[in-house]
Parts: C-alpha cells; sequence; structure tokens
C-alpha cells in the first residue's frame, strides 16, 4: 500500500511536504500551539486517534526519539505533524542529532520559540552547512496570528528567532503558508527578507470547506476573510509583483493558478 501511495504521489505532482522533501520525522503526538487550520490535528480527529481537547498536550513517543535513523537521499523535514517547542524541545534535539549525526541534510520548520531555536543553534552549529531553518510566519499582525495560532510565539518573537539563527550562520527560509493576512504580505515580505538566505514560500489555506464544516460563526467570519484574501485574482496580482524576485518560492495550490509546472518527483522544491 506504502508503494502504490507513493506512485500516486509522483504521478500527480508533489505536493505538502513531499515539495520540500523527500521524507518526513516526527516524534511526538499533539501541539501545544493548537493552531485552528492545523490538518495533522483534523486528521486525527476525523481517524480517531486524536481529540481537540487532548491534541494540545504534547505527548513525546520516545520510541521516535530513540530511533536509530538512516541516511536518507534527500532532504528530510522535521517535524511536520507537531512543532518544536518548550514543552519537547529535549525530545526534539535528541531525534535531531539522531537524524543528523548520520549525514542527512535537514529542513527544520517551525513556528519558532526563541529558548527553542537558542539551544538548536548552539548545538548544531557544527552541523549548520547542513541544516536549513524555515520558519513558519503566515502574517505580521498578531490580532491575526493569536487568532489563527492561539499558543503560538508572536510575530517579534519569531522575527527575533530568525534573526538569531541568520546571525548564527544558518541558513535560513520564512514559510508563508497559509498566508493568513495577505494584504499584509508586502510588509512581511519587507520586514522579514532582510534575515533571509535561501527562499521565502507562499502558500493558500487549503481544506477551507472541511473547516468550515464545523466551524462556529466567529471561525467562518475568520476563513471568508481567508477566502476572501486569496482568490485567483489577488493570488496573481501578488505573482506577478515578486515572479522576477529569485528568493519568493511559489507551494502547489499557488503554482497551479498562475501557471507553474508542479515537480513531478518528491523533494525537488526545497
Amino acid at each position: 500500500m506504502k508503494n502504490r501511495r507513493t506512485t500516486r504521489y509522483i504521478k500527480k505532482g508533489s505536493h505538502g511536504t513531499l515539495e520540500w522533501a523527500v521524507k518526513s520525522v516526527n516524534c511526538c503526538t499533539g501541539c501545544s500551539h493548537d493552531c485552528r487550520y492545523c490538518f495533522a490535528k483534523e486528521m486525527g480527529i476525523r481517524f480517531g486517534w486524536a481529540t481537540a481537547g487532548l491534541w494540545p498536550l504534547e505527548q513525546i513517543r520516545q520510541k521516535d526519539v530513540d530511533k536509530i535513523y538512516k541516511k536518507y537521499d534527500g532532504q528530510v523535514m522535521f517535524p511536520s505533524s507537531h512543532d518544536i517547542t518548550p514543552n519537547n524541545l529535549n525530545g526534539c534535539l535528541t531525534a535531531l542529532r539522531c537524524l543528523i549525526i548520520v549525514g542527512n541534510r535537514m529542513l527544520v520548520v517551525s513556528k519558532p520559540h526563541f529558548e527553542c531555536i537558542k539551544a538548536f543553534c548552539e548545538m548544531f552549529r557544527p552541523y549548520r552547512r547542513r541544516i536549513l531553518l524555515r520558519f513558519s510566519i503566515g502574517a505580521c499582525d498578531d490580532r491575526i496570528l493569536s487568532y489563527w495560532e492561539p499558543n503560538a510565539p508572536s510575530y517579534d518573537e519569531r522575527k527575533k528567532c530568525l534573526m538569531h539563527a541568520y546571525q548564527h550562520g544558518f541558513k535560513t527560509s520564512v514559510s508563508v503558508e497559509p498566508m493568513l493576512d495577505s494584504g499584509g504580505i508586502d510588509a512581511l515580505i519587507c520586514d522579514l527578507s532582510p534575515y533571509v538566505t535561501h527562499s521565502i514560500w507562499l502558500g493558500t489555506m487549503n481544506h477551507l470547506k472541511r473547516f468550515e464544516k464545523h466551524a462556529d460563526a466567529v471561525l467562518k467570519e475568520a476563513i471568508e476573510a481567508v477566502r476572501v484574501g486569496q482568490t485567483d485574482e489577488i493570488i496573481k496580482a501578488i505573482y506577478r509583483r515578486y515572479k522576477n524576485d529569485p528568493m519568493i518560492r511559489w507551494k502547489k495550490e499557488i503554482k497551479k493558478v498562475v501557471g507553474i509546472p508542479i515537480p513531478k518527483q518528491n523533494g525537488l522544491d526545497k
């Protein structure tokens, strides 16, 4: 079954984490950030291995912390279904060390806490040439961030983490996926780009109808604001402004709107 799934992904074109990496690794169930749009949380609830109430109570999977990892043929993403937080930091650092010391090229993605990034940079600075840090920053307005990502760090803390990683010689990147405030995208890019060495990824919020299904009135209003902010016309206008900027990259759903070919092989968009 696994091989058939992989083949299907390649036929359709890589998507999700497979746009960035050939493999994703996690060591925790649940995430204290409790983002409203979290696809992992929604999948867990839908298939019965998570509940809305227990999701923010992170549970370290020790077997995945202590696992002996192999060297993969391509970039490896950590994590993808949870985040690196003060609660699970030690476990995440241990798992990352196991992945890094065998020679993997790592993509570390996070809505970053400064204490976590400071510890990460201290531990892994000798390996920094094989590590790309990609920080998820969907808006620069804390009112928007705090609604969609209620327990995640503020904009200023995430920017501070980006600056810290940049100043300590790590390759840096930003993921603006989902774009929570497309009207503020120019200000966001302008403010963060001086500390980005690799790329700024723009992407839409997907599965809106699924999230809307059980939403209350406030969430439905927030979803509609996002939907209005990512119409094809708005996406095309953003693309026209940045299509010649080599720093700006486009996730699959934007590629489809503006007519960019989608890679057939996993992990080619980095």
